[in-house]
């Protein structure tokens, strides 16, 4: 299939002119020293994307006025009074109720909140509400995980206000058509996503991608993108995506990290110490996605050694150095073998499994192979095999290893994009690593009389006071 994979960077509101005036910069310019550091870091991860929008960009400003000005002549938008309590650093207007001590109710905020009354233009949200309580009762998957789901439906049904997508009080946002104030950042930054793919100006470019399958949030920007942006899309006679996923929080010490926390960590400086993949590995493989998880280097350095170091990469050590040492590094003719029935469905299970999201689940089925693979080696000992010099069944057994490892290589690159690219090499293979599974996944594709070529180990094991 044709996969467009977009992200970027919200840029606009009160919270980033107040950092940029506090650093001396115009907010542009603090954001243009900021956004290289995002991609250097999505690089030095191997994240891959199709387009990096910025709000600020001149394509999605227009698509945000464009958007303004028809919801203005259908009458979805319009002008009223606003007044309420309004937290400058959330960017959100809160009911007296809610407030916690006249304090923001956010748990990562918690700051002093101001009486602001101002006229805006509002978004007519609470004409939807109908149409999205039939949405959620009619596609009870849409949200997940199940928690933010009901979390959305409870609110539908305490009922919906209108929207207020306008500020007066600052101007640091996309100008309003026909000028009185900006629009406001939780307006404007939903429209990246139909921006990015030319809403309105390419209707064959758009409708190749959108709705889109699936839109990845963090859990406490969910109602924005459940109850505002399916509305906005309806008013604007468009689909809502077909999956919005709440991601959970990382958190230390029991508490979310972040930099308004004060808490947060370097990720350069794990990438240094654990690799790309290492990192990469334990983000996916530790916690449920969607649930939060606790981080601690501790954590990060047992399942590196455990299940990076030792149970992936020795095995791959052991199969070439045997390799080296029984058939001068060439792959044998394969034999009689159990793993082709025993794990048929091993890579659609895990195709399925990443399409859901599950990615420690994922991880856990492909490990199944890892061990599988690990106990053929303690179990039916090659050493024994070769010693006693049964040509015909150590060939058998060499070439199951090999081939084992040409399936990880291949079910890994998603997760692993740099070691298993390694394996790949030192297979003696070139291409194909990133071909469609259904052709690469078939028992028996590693031609025998390839020449492998032990290299430098995938993950040298560390010694734990390095990751104290």
């Amino acid at each position: 299939g044709d996969a467009f994979f977009l992200t970027g960077t919200d840029e606009h509101g009160q919270k980033v002119a107040d950092a940029a005036a506090a650093a001396g910069l115009s907010p542009q310019e603090w954001c243009d020293r900021l956004i290289p550091k995002w991609q250097n870091l999505f690089a030095r991860f191997n994240i891959s994307y199709d387009d990096f929008i910025r709000t600020t960009q001149l394509r999605h400003e227009l698509v945000v006025q464009r958007v303004f000005e028809r919801l203005r002549e259908t009458g979805d938008v319009y002008l009223g009074k606003y007044e309420g309590w309004y937290c400058s650093n959330d960017e959100t207007f809160w009911l007296e109720s809610k407030l916690v001590n006249g304090r923001c109710p956010n748990p990562e905020c918690g700051r002093e909140v101001q009486w602001l009354s101002e006229d805006d233009w509002f978004f007519r949200l609470s004409k939807y509400r109908d149409r999205l309580l039939q949405h959620f009762l009619a596609h009870p998957d849409w949200v997940r995980p199940r928690s933010a789901y009901n979390e959305m439906v409870s609110m539908l049904n305490e009922g919906l206000e209108d929207f207020s997508i306008s500020r007066s009080s600052f101007d640091w946002g996309v100008p309003i058509p026909g000028g009185g104030g900006v629009i406001y950042v939780w307006f404007d930054a939903l429209l990246n996503y139909i921006s990015a793919i030319d809403w309105s100006q390419n209707d064959a470019r758009f409708h190749k991608y959108w709705p889109a399958s699936v839109q990845l949030i963090g859990k406490e920007i969910m109602r924005f993108h459940t109850l505002v942006w399916p509305a906005v899309l309806w008013a604007l006679g468009e689909e809502a995506p077909q999956l919005v996923f709440a991601h959970g929080w990382i958190t230390l010490d029991g508490q979310k990290i972040g930099k308004s926390l004060g808490n947060a960590i370097d990720p350069f400086a794990l990438i240094d110490r654990f690799g790309s993949d290492g990192v990469r590995y334990f983000l996916l493989r530790e916690g449920h996605f969607g649930s939060d998880f606790s981080y601690s280097e501790a954590k990060i350095a047992q399942r590196y050694n455990d299940e990076l170091a030792n149970d992936l990469g020795n095995l791959f050590r052991r199969t070439l150095s045997m390799l080296e040492r029984y058939r001068n590094s060439l792959v044998p003719q394969p034999g009689e073998s159990v793993f082709p029935e025993r794990f048929a469905d091993l890579p659609t299970r895990v195709q399925q499994l990443i399409l859901d999201l599950r990615f420690r689940d994922a991880l856990e089925a492909i490990w199944e192979l890892v061990t599988a693979l690990n106990r053929e080696i303690d179990e039916r000992k090659p050493w024994a095999i070769y010693k006693a010099g049964d040509v015909r069944a150590l060939d058998a057994l060499m070439y199951d290893l090999c081939e084992g490892l040409r399936w990880l290589a291949v079910m890994l690159a998603p997760f692993l994009p740099e070691r298993a690219a390694l394996m790949w090499k030192q297979l003696g293979l070139e291409s194909g690593l990133r071909d469609d599974w259904r052709e690469t996944l078939v028992w028996g594709g590693l031609a025998a009389g390839t020449q492998t070529a032990l290299g430098d180990a995938l993950f040298p094991r560390l010694e734990l006071a390095d990751a104290s």
